[in-house]
């Protein structure tokens, strides 16, 4: 986790730009806005949209919980299957979870809140399960390295055509992108190689057709142009506004992001898609119905006009929560 000041600068930032896009109510669909009902999950640092359970979303404890992914439905919130992987050491740190091509969930055994402390990260490996009940199953464990020396991550994505695993650091002056070898492979090291920069971010994700990546923080996010393996160009994507900001992952059909937070009792927010279910490009809800703001200190496609309007109120309580809400976290954290 940042540095409180470091935050408290973000937050600053937040309430000079203004907008604070709220959730709308979606009915009774699938990959609606949803809140996590299970007491269990006080940390959900990733999420994944499950492809053979409609409105389905995996996530997963930050630390200190043990080798446990959990089955959400969107539509109630609740905790439709609980996971135990077994063939695996003790979690350290696990931060994402993503689907690949083949059927498979990888979680992400890669925080280094040291910045480096530990020579070796992990990746898990398993099936999605076809039936949604507790199960304990076999995961296949994966070491993983940098080329150029430990540190700290939370993003994890899978591209959705290549099968390919990258990863986001996260480190006090930015992040980059590092793109695993051709196929994940047991017994040795698999080493992550440097092919981007990106923005300080807690979580990240492909759209479906793997032609675009978002990357988000705590206060802000951006999605970018995915091509041969290397970044493009780039927009902002609005976020709502949460208490953590941990997770992010496209719905299964690639209309909206579903972006999550950490706490008990924590909401997953769904934020359009341009060009799908009449949404305009990474648009929060806002009450009146209409697009929320773009991310904080991004201007979007032009100079932000209406969109960076807000009302200084509305923005300096969600500020005063935010920032109360990450010190506890801090404070819990020990």
């Amino acid at each position: 986790m940042r540095s409180l000041l470091t935050v408290s600068a973000a937050a600053a930032l937040l309430l000079l730009t203004g907008a604070v896009p709220a959730a709308a109510d979606d009915g009774d669909r699938p990959d609606r806005t949803f809140t996590i009902e299970d007491s269990r999950i006080t940390e959900s640092s990733g999420l994944a949209a499950s492809r053979i359970h409609p409105g389905v979303y995996w996530t997963h404890n930050d630390s200190e919980d043990g080798p446990y992914v959990y089955a959400i439905d969107s539509r109630t919130g609740k905790t439709v299957a609980t996971i135990t992987m077994e063939g695996v050491g003790e979690p350290r740190d696990v931060e994402a979870i993503s689907l690949g091509p083949d059927g498979n969930l990888y979680v992400g055994d890669i925080g280094d809140n040291l910045d480096g402390s530990w020579d070796h990260v992990w990746i898990y490996r398993f099936p999605e399960p076809k039936r949604l009940a507790d199960a304990t199953v076999r995961a296949t464990q994966f070491d993983v390295t940098y080329a150029d020396g430990a540190r700290n991550a939370e993003a994890m994505m899978v591209h959705p055509k290549t099968g390919r695993v990258y990863i986001a650091s996260k480190n006090e002056d930015g992040g980059g992108l590092y793109e695993g070898p051709r196929k994940l492979t047991t017994g040795g090291n698999n080493v992550f190689r440097k092919v981007g920069e990106v923005p300080w971010v807690t979580d990240g994700a492909f759209s479906p057709d793997g032609r675009e990546v978002v990357f988000r923080s705590y206060f802000s996010a951006r999605a970018y142009a995915f091509e041969d393996g290397r970044l493009g160009a780039d927009h902002a994507v609005s976020v709502p506004l949460q208490g953590q900001s941990e997770s992010v992952t496209y719905t299964a059909d690639g209309s909206a992001m579903m972006f999550g937070s950490e706490g008990e009792g924590s909401e997953v927010v769904r934020v359009e898609v341009e060009g799908r279910d009449g949404g305009e490009r990474g648009k929060a809800p806002s009450p009146n119905g209409g697009g929320g703001g773009v991310s904080p200190g991004d201007s979007g496609d032009g100079d932000g006009g209406d969109a960076t309007k807000g009302t200084a109120t509305g923005g300096a309580v969600a500020v005063v929560v935010i920032v109360l809400a990450l010190i506890a976290a801090r404070r819990r954290r020990g």
